[in-house]
């Protein structure tokens, strides 16, 4: 078995003629001939390389990169799940509270990509990403806290554009902490195991905000508080200093491995020129990035996977409301927040195994699995949602949660053996570019998922007014898109992921040719 002991010294051996036709291979013009040397790992017994001591990320490191996760998964259920106070206590239309959450993510569009292409260029003593997820934690948490001290007695209109303004400054902060936060990540490790390893913690340590965030509309009622408002002030600075306690953690303790690797091919490739330069720069590398075919792929299938789950997401209160409880819309509240609760305990503990099968049998093959049990999971909701048994409907959830658990552990270890191809063929790391417009797909999807959403129910002819007496079409379509539309949708991304053309074989052979050109970083400056 091949070890990842036997590597190029930091001046590495020269390339040759054999060596660079090689590696063309690679690219995805080439990679059914490099499998067949090589052998695909999907025809039988790949060649497999155990994570060398270097290459690990110590448990306490990967905890630390986790807790930005956290920060990040909690501020956006924060900023959505609070929201509803704005329509609840200060009688806010619901339709200019839907502009508030929509609005400022239209910004995300050049905001995102353009601080990725800042990290990935910034030279400093701190390194590329350091300095911005610092700064970004500090003053995402005050913004937050200044959002929701609201005064009393104002207008519809001056509540409206108080946090309009403010939610803007916020998704700024909220840009400059999270986008060198996630690129951070994809530079932790070299190793092509241990990089599944790490996202899996850090999804674990994410989930966590899922299990908090059910419960800030409860917090803000309490009778303590003279009203909601109150309730969402205190909430705003408790959620506010524990953003920025824990999200300045990875700067501080987390190290770059690759900064001056990065500041090296930077300089090779561009020459001092003003902001014209930088423009087209950014330009240049915004569409080197978009346009890279096996990154597509993961955007395609994380489109597909998630925003098959969003799209549909209301259904199943809908269904439990109308179909198994008749009606009952308190009992199945009740329920959906059980199966809420139920989803997230699930994802957490289908991580680390999920993390076991992209580390034993390839990421694209623990994809294939994960996403199809998650298919299995939510066809099985047909048959187990029933208002003669209505305790059958917790069945599903263990299985669909494998959807979601895996889409976001191999996704991010993926995207990380895309920067190392794309290294390879341009001479550059954009990490920074490429977290960023990936997670720009997810919420762009996610926002046309959520009106999508809406046009379907108006298609089951689903009428609030009814009550339990909705017609029996409707029932079914409810149903019917509830289970189906996320299973399809979840089928095609694994048709998408098929095509995905970096196996472990492929990932192992671009680190050698990456670290032959350029050396290899000295591990010890990941270091806590």
């Amino acid at each position: 078995m091949a070890t990842g002991e036997d590597r190029p010294d930091d001046a590495g051996p020269p390339h040759d003629a054999k060596k660079e036709k090689d590696l063309k291979e690679l690219t995805e013009a080439g990679v059914a001939a490099w499998h067949n040397r090589l052998g695909d790992e999907d025809q039988g017994a790949p060649e497999h390389w155990e994570t060398a001591p270097e290459d690990r990320v110590p448990l306490l490191q990967k905890v630390i990169y986790g807790l930005g996760a956290f920060v990040n998964n909690i501020m956006a259920a924060a900023i959505g799940g609070m929201a509803i106070v704005l329509n609840l206590s200060l009688g806010m239309s619901p339709a200019l509270v839907g502009l508030l959450g929509a609005l400022p993510r239209v910004t995300d569009a050049i905001t995102d990509p353009l601080m990725g292409y800042i990290s990935d260029n910034t030279k400093s003593r701190w390194g590329r990403r350091r300095p911005y997820i610092f700064v970004g934690a500090i003053l995402v948490g005050i913004f937050y806290i200044v959002l929701w001290q609201l005064p009393g007695g104002k207008s519809e209109a001056f509540y409206f554009w108080y946090f309009l303004t403010g939610s803007f400054l916020f998704y700024l902060a909220y840009t400059m902490f999270a986008t060198p936060w996630v690129a951070l990540g994809y530079e932790l490790t070299p190793d092509f195991h241990e990089r599944t390893r790490l996202m899996g913690v850090q999804n674990i340590i994410g989930q966590i905000a899922y299990l908090i965030s059910p419960w800030f509309l409860w917090f803000m009622t309490r009778p303590q508080f003279t009203d909601q408002i109150e309730g969402a002030k205190v909430l705003a600075i408790l959620i506010g200093i524990s953003a920025a306690a824990l999200g300045i953690l990875p700067a501080i303790f987390l190290r770059e491995r690759l900064a001056e690797v990065a500041a090296a091919e930077h300089d090779a490739h561009h020459e001092d020129g003003g902001i014209a330069k930088e423009i087209r720069s950014f330009f240049s590398g915004l569409l080197m990035t978009v346009s890279r075919k096996s990154f597509q792929k993961l955007a395609v299938a994380t489109f597909l996977v998630f925003n098959g789950f969003i799209l549909v997401s209301s259904f199943n209160v809908y269904v439990l409301i109308y179909y198994v409880f008749g009606g009952d819309q308190d009992l199945g509240s009740q329920y959906a927040g059980y199966l809420g609760t139920l989803g997230t305990v699930s994802t957490i503990c289908i991580i680390p195994v999920v993390t076991w099968m992209g580390t034993q049998w390839g990421k694209r093959r623990a994809f294939f699995v994960s996403t199809g049990i998650s298919m299995f999971g939510y066809s099985l909701k047909w048959f187990t949602y029933s208002p003669d048994a209505p305790n059958m409907v917790f069945v599903a959830q263990p299985f669909i949660a494998f959807g979601l658990g895996g889409l976001f552990t191999l996704m991010g270890s993926m995207i990380c053996d895309v920067v190392d191809e794309d290294e390879l063929e341009t001479g550059e790391r954009r990490e920074g570019m490429y977290g960023s417009i990936y997670w720009w797909v997810v919420k762009v999807g996610m926002a046309a998922a959520l009106a999508g959403g809406g046009y379907l129910l108006v298609a089951t002819g689903f009428d609030v007014e009814l009550g339990g007496g909705q017609s029996e079409r409707t029932l079914t379509l409810l149903r019917f898109f509830d289970a189906f539309v996320p299973a399809i949708a979840a089928g095609v991304a694994i048709f998408a992921i098929k095509l995905y053309p970096i196996t472990e074989e492929t990932a192992h052979a671009m680190r050698e040719e990456l670290e032959a050109r350029r050396g290899v970083p000295d591990a010890t400056a990941a270091g806590v």
